[in-house]
């Protein structure tokens, strides 16, 4: 499945609900968390993701009302 990195605006979302997204099982769209990564204080919120597409990304993103700033597919080495 591709891996996707993507980024946003955090939005004032705390460490225990980024926790809990990511151990969420796979979506509708097919969106499974790998790892998140955020920054208070610039209010950034970088996600690496399994999915299908980069549409699907969006969509799941969109459906959390979360607009990405860039979405791209990346090669991971673990």
């Amino acid at each position: 499945m591709p891996r996707f990195l993507d980024a946003h605006r955090l939005m004032g979302l705390d460490e225990e609900t980024l926790r809990n997204l990511q151990n969420a099982p796979p979506d509708e769209f097919g969106i499974k968390a790998v790892n998140l990564m955020y920054n208070q204080e610039e209010d950034k919120f970088y996600c690496l993701t399994d999915g299908p597409s980069k549409e699907a990304i969006q969509k799941h993103h969109n459906k959390h009302g979360f607009n990405c700033e860039w979405i791209t597919e990346v090669k991971t080495t673990a």
